[in-house]
């Protein structure tokens, strides 16, 4: 079965202030690096709009009403230092969430065995009332709900590589024992979340915080030791990833030092994991990821091993 790609241009009219790093070029340097002859197989779908009952199994219905009710229809408002809303916003949110939701219809229903969601906003910060660093919807927890309620799966996981921790993921997961969650980041970084002891009441959240510079080989040796042999025993039927790809050499939000064989290596180590308990299957959805040339590079080697299958 072919990996699908979800996007849709709706996401370019996000329009943040100059010289925000989270910005429309953002998907323009994806667009160009899987314009590559070796992504001709991939299948290209448009991404839908979310409606408000699937964004609901995450956050609070006065949530969602407050932002729809606040997005503005000229000029930008500012949610918080980091967060603002342009008119294209909400459009482009409810797309990058319906893009994780669609690209979950695909693998459960057998049509993808797995499947990337190039699209912005991100959304692993984005807590059940609170919009924060970016985000305004958490697509990875909402794609990973999605899968238990409509086709009843028991276990859902979300595995998240960006460089800063997604608190929101982390949040709405916290008391719910059939999600785990689990995250790489560096610490101390934005959101300031991300201990080690910050285990969820199930046990079902594992953080394997890092330290600027600590390269290839720790982040190898945080999912080795401390994620996938928790990952392996939680045995999940679908595996969601938080696909930040700031913690690259390049970025100027982060300094993990990561490079593209690294985003490989995780890519296909995750994949083992699904082949054993989700029949393959995994949903991957953009988060961070600031310098254009290294998000590029990134997704490529990412997107490129996915399709490997």
């Amino acid at each position: 079965m072919p990996t699908h790609y979800y996007s849709h241009p709706a996401g370019l009219n996000h329009v943040t202030a100059p010289g925000h790093p989270e910005r429309p070029d953002r998907l323009r340097a994806i667009e160009e690096g899987l314009a590559r002859e070796q992504f001709k197989p991939l299948v290209r779908v448009p991404a839908p709009e979310a409606d408000f009952d699937t964004i609901a199994l995450c956050h609070s219905n006065e949530y969602i009403e407050e932002l729809r009710h606040i997005a503005p229809k000229q000029g930008m408002i500012y949610l918080d230092g980091d967060t603002s809303m342009s008119p294209g916003t909400m459009e482009a949110a409810l797309r990058a969430t319906g893009g994780a939701v669609a690209a979950v219809d695909a693998v459960m229903k057998g049509e993808a065995t797995n499947a990337f969601v190039g699209t912005r906003p991100p959304g692993h910060h984005a807590e059940t009332s609170r919009p924060m660093g970016f985000c305004f919807f958490d697509s990875a927890a909402i794609a990973a709900r999605h899968a238990q309620k409509k086709y009843g799966i028991s276990r859902a996981a979300v595995v998240d590589f960006d460089v800063h921790h997604g608190n929101g993921t982390q949040e709405i997961f916290w008391g719910d024992k059939s999600m785990m969650y689990a995250s790489t980041h560096q610490m101390p970084l934005f959101p300031g979340t991300g201990a080690t002891q910050e285990r969820g009441e199930y046990d079902n959240v594992v953080n394997a915080p890092m330290h600027a510079g600590d390269g290839g080989r720790k982040f190898r040796e945080a999912f080795d030791l401390a994620i996938l042999p928790r990952l392996e025993e939680f045995a999940p039927e679908l595996v969601v990833i938080s696909a930040g790809f700031d913690a690259h050499w390049r970025d100027p939000l982060g300094s993990l030092e990561l490079k593209e064989e690294d985003y490989a290596w995780v890519t296909r180590k995750l994949m083992d994991i699904a082949e054993k308990s989700a029949n393959g299957r995994i949903v991957s959805v953009l988060e961070g990821g600031y310098d254009l040339d290294g998000l590029r590079e990134s997704v490529v080697a990412h997107v490129a091993t996915l399709m490997k299958g």
